[in-house]
């Protein structure tokens, strides 16, 4: 990954894919960093689901490799990101954050309302879905019911033919 002579935040966390003893829990071995040169930038051992930051050392190309201790797969989900982590002297002062905390509190008041829309759509989905999988069941076995009673009738059907043209039925009739 191309990057300035930025900081990184990395978030990794490990995801079980069965699960496992307490012995696997920790079986990713945690991650080298090489900078663009080949050199290591970052090494850390053993660290599923924490985060660290550095500082890269020059602008480049930068890989990440993930090393797995035992031979049960694993699955590995990390976030890179890459800019300007701020210092204590570079944040604002009271007088500058009036108007962020009035468009936070507007900005919460949005989140709660998606949040509680969300909720209704999430249930809406499920009795939804719940009718659809009844309605499939209902369809599944009116269709087995109706091919039961489309083979009898031609069944009959075909008992009744022979019948009709059996030697038996057919001297009788006359």
């Amino acid at each position: 990954m191309p990057v300035d002579k930025d900081q990184f935040q990395i978030t990794c966390e490990q995801l079980m894919q069965l699960p496992k003893l307490s012995l696997y829990q920790n079986s990713v071995n945690f991650v080298l960093v090489t900078a663009p040169g080949g050199n290591i930038a970052h090494e850390l051992k053993r660290t599923p689901g924490d985060k660290f930051e550095f500082k890269a050392p020059r602008s480049g190309m930068y890989k990440f490799c993930f090393h797995n201790l035992f031979s049960t797969p694993e699955t590995v989900s990390f976030h890179i990101h890459v800019g300007h982590i701020p210092n204590e002297h570079d944040l604002a002062k009271d007088e500058h954050l009036d108007p962020i905390n009035v468009r936070i509190a507007e900005l919460r008041e949005a989140l709660e309302s998606v949040s509680s829309e969300q909720k209704y759509l999430k249930a809406r989905d499920a009795r939804h879905r719940h009718t659809n999988e009844s309605t499939h069941k209902r369809v599944i076995f009116y269709t087995i019911g109706e091919y039961i009673l489309l083979a009898a009738a031609s069944g009959l059907q075909v008992v009744y033919i022979r019948r009709l043209f059996s030697k038996s039925v057919a001297y009788n009739r006359v």
